[in-house]
């Protein structure tokens, strides 16, 4: 899952969360320089080998739907693997393993919620999405609600979500390549951005969601496999004496037996239980509310495969955290918590530090290997997941911010017209005016509802193909805007930008969507009080928490204007989105079209009618 806040929690819970979510770490202290020279050729490989995927995927096809969703032929198995790719950063590889190298029991508790949140997507989302919407989340809300203002409010969100993920993620690559290779350099850094950038735009511009899945699989795969490897030398270590690896653990862990107990990092105080609780509570909605992770199932050719696809990223991302749970007790054994805090106070060197353990030493050829291996992996989940982000980020703005709301401003006459066509005849067909009455109403309700929908539909000017290639332009836009972020963000803590975009995701895209999917009388107004009932909150409470002032570690240490005392939003603003999406619905003058609701149940359900 990816970085997610640092700034973004109070006291002994913000350190929690930077060992986890972030990957913007301080000067790093890293072995020989032999271990740098293989890193970078494997750096290189890696880039080369997914610039020819690229390529060669890029050559397969230009329509939209292979742009968006990859001509939706994957399988459940490849698609599972894509979003655990997608769901797994170089956070989540190096981060939850120091975590809990440094913090033992305390550090497992955090990793629960990244598996928990895949149930709900599971249960609530995977299916229903695939066959309700078409490419993004805006397309489930447009089957049931008029077009342009749900399109504009759920796209805007999802671009600013994307967004956020997005610098945090890029900043976080500057300083990951900066520690894997021992340099503290700003040149190092600021490279190291401006070419993760320039990959990722190469990356969706020409090969489109087919090259970016791809990408995510080959990352999924590299990242279980590096994984296996580890937990395989690390067992055989101590010959599979598990509780002689928690003895270990705990003997080295400067803490004792409380290392293997609860208490050791959380609970200090009632605002950093409020503060963590409100960050798991962000992270197990957020995710069903993730754009990237949302098109995901759109890339598969039934919902019965998107589901089986959830099933094989439950098991691969439970799978990963389970050997996670090992590594960080195996660094701790081995290398040691003092060790591990004293190379980087966040914990993220944990696992780079086990690679030269478990392969001889510092110096050794093992060592050196494994260190370099560690290295590209890392590489590798940030190069996939910022692919995956663009994408998202761009299909959001083409699909339904330009072709979606701007272009089809011209046609929205024709489809007040029709809508108020269809609400007379629904209103005779209330007042009960016989049997013929009744059933030739719903005949001319039903064309009028067609009819309603072909007129808010783009239209010639906004076809497909010029659809493709304003989502090519604005990827190259939104990743350009992202690097230059980046570079002015780079001196800073920026790790709150993920938890943010986590608490948005909840916030605005969740609550929307579960009404929209589930209750019938849910209106336009409704759904866009919800986007923007969530969003707004969430960004006025972080600017005004000390994330942003009021603190040695804020964004701005020299002042003070914060009043919101928690440093993540999500336990405030999530209640708010779905309490704006009732209210704003039980208030609306205009009612919710029922045919439309049985005709987006009936698609969910069944897939009649899916794309």
């Amino acid at each position: 899952m990816t970085s997610v806040m640092t700034t973004l929690m109070t006291g002994a819970v913000r350190n929690t969360v930077t060992t986890v979510l972030t990957t913007a770490t301080p000067p790093p202290v890293a072995p020989a320089g032999d271990h740098h020279s293989l890193a970078i050729a494997l750096f290189a490989v890696v880039v080369l080998v997914t610039l020819g995927i690229t390529l060669w995927v890029g050559r397969q096809g230009n329509a939209a739907e292979d742009f968006y969703a990859g001509g939706r032929d994957f399988t459940p198995l490849q698609n599972g693997f894509a979003l655990s790719g997608d769901y797994l950063s170089a956070a989540s590889f190096l981060g939850v393993a120091g975590l809990i190298a440094l913090y033992g029991y305390d550090g497992v508790l955090y990793s629960i919620g990244f598996l928990v949140a895949w149930l709900v997507v599971l249960m609530l989302v995977a299916e229903l999405v695939r066959n309700a919407g078409r490419y993004t989340l805006a397309d489930v809300l447009a089957l049931r609600l008029r077009r342009r203002k749900v399109r504009a409010a759920a796209g805007g969100a999802s671009v600013v979500v994307t967004l956020l993920y997005l610098v945090a993620q890029m900043v976080g690559a500057g300083s990951l390549v900066a520690l894997l290779l021992g340099t503290d350099s700003p040149h190092a850094r600021t490279w190291t951005i401006i070419a993760v950038g320039a990959l990722m735009i190469v990356y969706v511009t020409i090969g489109g969601m087919r090259a970016t899945t791809w990408i995510q699989i080959i990352k999924a795969f590299l990242l279980t496999a590096g994984s296996v490897l580890l937990t395989v030398l690390l067992v055989v270590r101590f010959h599979g004496d598990l509780g002689e690896l928690m003895r270990q653990a705990a003997q080295h862990s400067g803490a004792g037996r409380r290392y293997l107990e609860p208490g050791l990092k959380y609970g200090h105080g009632f605002t950093s239980r409020m503060d963590f609780f409100s960050l798991g509570l962000a992270l197990v909605l957020g995710t069903a509310g993730l754009p990237h992770i949302l098109s995901r199932f759109y890339t598969v050719p039934t919902a019965r495969a998107a589901r089986r696809s959830t099933m094989w990223a439950i098991g691969l991302v439970g799978g990963f955290y389970l050997m996670a749970i090992v590594l960080g007790l195996g660094a701790t054994a081995l290398v040691g918590s003092a060790e591990v805090r004293h190379a980087n106070p966040a914990g993220n060197t944990a696992v780079p530090l086990l690679a030269l353990v478990l392969g001889g030493g510092n110096g050794s050829t093992g060592g050196v290997v494994l260190f370099a291996l560690i290295s590209a992996i890392a590489f590798a989940t940030i190069l996939a997941v910022v692919a995956g982000l663009t994408l998202a980020s761009s299909a959001a703005f083409a699909h339904d911010i330009w072709a979606g709301a701007w272009r089809n401003r011209p046609r929205r006459a024709r489809a007040g017209a029709h809508a108020r066509a269809g609400a007379r005849v629904r209103a005779l067909r209330e007042r009960g005016r016989g049997r013929r009455a009744e059933a030739v109403p719903a005949s001319r309700s039903a064309a009028g509802v067609t009819a309603a929908r072909a007129a808010e539909e783009p239209g010639p000017g906004a076809g497909e193909q010029q659809e493709v290639v304003v989502a090519r332009i604005a990827a190259a836009g939104i990743g350009a805007a992202a690097i230059v972020i980046s570079l002015y963000a780079q001196q800073l803590n920026v790790a709150f930008l993920v938890g943010l975009a986590f608490a948005v995701a909840a916030s605005a895209n969740l609550p929307v969507l579960l009404y929209s999917l589930f209750w019938s009388r849910f209106t336009v107004r409704g759904a866009v009080c919800s986007v923007y009932g969530g969003l707004v909150p969430a960004i006025v409470l972080v600017f005004f928490s000390p994330v942003v002032s009021g603190s040695k570690v804020a964004l701005f240490p020299g002042v003070d204007f914060h009043w919101f005392p928690l440093e993540n939003p999500g336990i405030v603003s999530i209640p708010l989105g779905f309490l704006a999406g009732w209210i704003g619905t039980v208030t609306s003058p205009e009612p919710a079209d029922p045919d439309r609701f049985a005709e987006l149940e009936v698609r969910a359900l069944t897939g009649a009618g899916a794309a």
